[in-house]
């Protein structure tokens, strides 16, 4: 971290205003370059305040009009000297501005480096750098909500506290060991179980989110199953409002999987339209069948779609079976806009309400919204409480697991000594989850999947 970086900070395209940002010893001299105030240079005014002037290219020439600013370290979002340039958001003029930098020394940073920075800086932990990426990639309100509520220390103050709560245990045991003579009070076994019980249980608690915080941030994997020619490419072409999947009058148009994201009311569902499911000869949409029914094994929620214009048949039977495997389901009776529809009805405790819509018309989508959201309510949980990817949930199943084994060897009457080693393991794994003892080859992965300029 000894030199300056650069980047475009704003999404690739045509805007009205673009930023191009700097962080590193050099930004003073890199911004004082570059961009020319009025009077007195950059460097040399008020901190943190917006100043207007000229930004000049490689050549020295002015390429546009805009504003700066300069924020020093520590105080700054990577803890080192910070600038931006706000210009016009024309690609030509940022791309330009970009370059003028590099050329008065800068470099062009890597994707999520000046996170990484601040990471590395200790102006955030691990847990809300992965927040920051979590809030860039939230789809919807409720995923930008945890996101900002990790990034504000919601989850890192859970784990900072069981973290100092098991790291005093451990120290107090290491004082009397080491230093006999002194009158340090020895680990009473109650007040250790007491400590091994409540951080189980805080442990136990913030990995029951993650099912929550994976659905916020990614969706929930659904399946729209049924068989050939039911309706299932007409769904989900009317969830999305536009035309993604094929419609036609053959049987057997869908031959492969096709996957989308949308909103449904307050849910993001990765909705998959499989092929009908049904048993045949050929061998194209064989193979889209078993595909289907691969999907169905992963997902969280399936929509059945019947027509119930018709008998069922031993193909609806397939695709029931598939959909009743699945934790949640919900039955749509499709083609409600023909005469020859009649409602039927589903054993309710297995299926619960079939909902008789038409998805050429749209009749009956709004209350097929309304069902989903009944079936993923928005949480009452405080912001920020969920974790939401899998390294985090990984690293709370390890410091919950050795904090449980450290309970059971208490409990089995092994000495303090011996309870310490399974506590001190549980450290580890909260050191990595929040990024206090991490290997810096792990560091650079989680960073790599940030956007340039982040």
């Amino acid at each position: 971290m000894h030199d300056t970086i650069a980047a475009i900070a704003t999404a690739a395209g045509t805007s009205a205003i673009g930023v191009v940002r700097l962080s590193g010893p050099d930004t003073a001299r890199v911004l004082d370059t570059v961009f020319r105030p009025q009077g007195r240079p950059l460097s040399a005014r008020t901190p943190r305040t917006m100043t207007l002037g000229q930004v000049l290219d490689r050549t020295g020439a002015v390429i546009d009009s805009g504003l700066a600013v300069f924020f020093p370290g520590p105080n700054s979002y990577t803890g080192e000297d910070c600038g931006e340039i706000h210009c016009h958001g024309s690609p030509v003029v940022l791309q330009e501005t970009l370059l003028s930098l590099f050329a008065a020394g800068a470099r062009q940073a890597r994707a999520g480096e000046f996170t990484q920075r601040a990471f590395l800086n200790g102006r955030m932990d691990l847990i809300q750098a992965e927040a920051v990426a979590d809030l860039i990639d939230a789809e919807t309100a409720e995923a930008a909500r945890n996101a900002v509520g990790q990034l504000e220390g919601a989850v890192s103050r859970t784990v900072q506290s069981v973290y100092d709560d098991l790291m005093a245990l451990a120290s107090r045991f290491y004082a009397v060991v080491d230093y006999p003579d002194e009158d340090i009070e020895d680990l009473q076994r109650e007040e250790l179980s007491h400590t091994l019980e409540q951080a189980e249980t805080t442990l136990a608690k913030l990995l029951q989110s993650f099912d929550r915080g994976r659905v916020l941030r990614q969706g929930v994997p659904t399946v729209i199953l049924g068989k050939p020619n039911v309706g299932k490419s007409s769904l989900l072409n009317a969830l999305l409002g536009y035309d993604r999947a094929i419609v036609t009058e053959v049987a057997g148009t869908t031959r492969d999987t096709v996957e989308e994201k949308v909103r449904v009311g307050h849910v993001l569902l990765r909705l998959c339209d499989t092929a009908g499911i049904r048993d045949t000869a050929d061998a194209v949409e064989r193979i889209g069948v078993e595909r289907s029914r691969a999907a169905a094994r992963e997902a969280q929620l399936a929509l059945l779609v019947l027509d119930p214009s018709r008998p069922l048949d031993e193909e609806d039977r397939q695709a029931m079976e598939l959909a009743a495997a699945v934790p949640h389901r919900l039955v749509v009776l499709n083609k409600a806009d023909l005469p020859s529809f009649r409602p039927m009805e589903l054993p309710r405790e297995q299926w619960g309400p079939t909902l008789p819509i038409s998805a050429k018309t749209g009749a009956g989508v709004e209350e097929l919204i309304r069902a989903v959201e009944e079936l993923y309510p928005q949480g009452t949980a405080p912001a920020g409480s969920f974790l939401t990817n899998a390294r985090q949930a990984q690293a709370v199943q390890r410091a919950r697991d050795a904090v449980s084994a450290a309970r059971e060897a208490l409990q089995g009457g092994l000495t303090p000594d011996a309870v310490l080693t399974d506590t001190e393991g549980a450290l580890e794994a909260l050191g990595e989850l929040n990024g206090k003892s991490i290997r810096e080859d792990l560091v650079d992965t989680i960073f790599s999947r940030f956007c340039v300029g982040k």
